[in-house]
């Protein structure tokens, strides 16, 4: 995968239950090419990811570097992750679909990233929203907070 042509696929995607996974496998593959470009693995959403699955960087690494094909990789994550209910998966799915800047650094870094693809986008508060706009997937406008 070469993230300096093309963009990883989004984090709506789900391989196991999980969302971000397709995308974490995507950069991961990019970083063992040398082919990142500007992507970082593991990012703090990538850590956050492993950490709710109960598995390192490392051990994600070394399976991705095993089992290159999505399903080989999907079968050792299924197999490895810490067991979760799927009401316990499904809502920490759409809390990290949701999440947005955590501090005052992370707003003013989402606040230049989204001036630079679209300032009047200021319907998008969220990490994915803001990925998907970036990388050209459509992202339907939300209704304000009321």
């Amino acid at each position: 995968m070469d993230l300096r042509t093309k963009f990883p696929r989004s984090m709506r995607v789900k391989l196991a239950g999980y969302v971000h996974v397709a995308r974490m496998i995507d950069k991961c593959r990019a970083v063992l090419a040398g082919t990142e470009g500007e992507y970082i693995y593991p990012c703090p959403m990538d850590e956050r990811l492993l950490e709710f699955a109960g598995l390192t960087s490392e051990q994600f690494t070394a399976a991705v570097k095993a089992n290159p094909p999505d399903d080989g990789v999907t079968a050792w994550f299924a197999q490895a992750v810490k067991p979760h209910q799927p009401a316990e998966l499904e809502e920490w799915n759409q809390k990290l679909l949701a999440r947005g800047p955590s501090s005052p650094e992370s707003a003013a870094r989402f606040k230049t990233y989204l001036d630079a693809v679209d300032p009047s986008r200021t319907d998008i508060t969220a990490w994915s929203d803001l990925q998907d706009l970036e990388e050209g997937r459509v992202v339907p406008r939300r209704q304000p907070a009321s």
